[in-house]
């Protein structure tokens, strides 16, 4: 709805464009310019200029907000236990007997490789020592650890050799830790070296998952990993919204559905 007061001055406007992303998930510069009776350079400077102070990512014809998963993964670890459980056992359904599976580092494929039937037989590929240590002994799962320098704010081993490894393995199904994921913007990720290991690993899977709560969803990161399309499956909480969803269905994505916090309980 259009301003009753036009802003005169640029903190004023983009003090607006902060409350239109968080109300609303994305701002265009064309629709902007036009409420605020302004030039589409004059907005895009605006843009500019809010994300270089980190307050959005900007997209081709406007912006998105920062996606919230750029804290550390000790921090993340204790962020909503029970969506990422729920979140977990809908991704580990869709592991098949016999597969060669990767899981990238992040809380919630932590929470994949936990809810993991026993007995199925597979191999797991991790970069993620935390994960690892999950699995080390579990029935049916050959463990496949990459190497590399971990970095303790994503806890991934990251480089050099942890690119080398990836190579070196034929894998089935990639579970990739999305920090952002849009269907315009892709996957993204908020660390350069970080996004480069996930994006071998994108490219060489024979099918890409990745698991997400609902605040990933219509945000940006600073470095791309894949376009959406690159997607095989993501998997959503029970109260994603079908607006966010509906663009990346078309992209081809088969999106799967947690069950709500708590029903499997019942």
């Amino acid at each position: 709805m259009p301003t009753s007061v036009l802003p005169a001055l640029p903190d004023e406007r983009q003090q607006i464009i902060l409350e239109r992303l968080s109300r609303d998930g994305r701002v265009l510069a064309g629709d902007l310019a036009r409420e605020f009776r302004t030039s589409e350079d004059t907005i895009r400077r605006d843009l500019r200029e809010m994300a270089a102070a980190g307050q959005c990512r900007r997209v081709y014809g406007g912006a998105l907000p920062l996606s919230p998963a750029s804290g550390p993964l000790a921090a993340r670890r204790t962020e909503a236990p029970e969506r990422k459980a729920a979140l977990g056992r809908a991704a580990a359904a869709l592991v098949r007997p016999g597969q060669v599976v990767f899981f990238d580092a992040g809380s919630t494929n932590a929470a994949i490789a936990r809810a993991l039937a026993p007995g199925l037989g597979i191999v797991v590929a991790t970069n993620a020592p935390d994960i690892a240590s999950d699995l080390v002994g579990k029935p049916g799962v050959e463990l496949i650890v990459i190497g590399g320098r971990v970095d303790p704010r994503s806890g991934a081993a990251l480089g050099a050799r942890a690119l080398r490894d990836a190579r070196a393995i034929r894998v089935d199904l990639a579970f990739l830790g999305a920090c952002a994921v849009d269907a315009r913007a892709g996957v993204a990720a908020f660390d350069a070296e970080e996004a480069e290991f996930k994006r071998l690993v994108a490219e060489r899977a024979k099918a890409v998952a990745a698991a997400v709560t609902t605040d990933k969803l219509g945000t940006a990161a600073p470095f791309a990993v894949a376009p959406a399309s690159r997607l095989t499956h993501l998997i959503v909480e029970a109260d994603a919204p079908e607006e966010a969803l509906a663009p990346l269905r078309r992209a081809g994505v088969s999106v799967h559905c947690a069950e709500r916090v708590g029903e499997a309980k019942r």
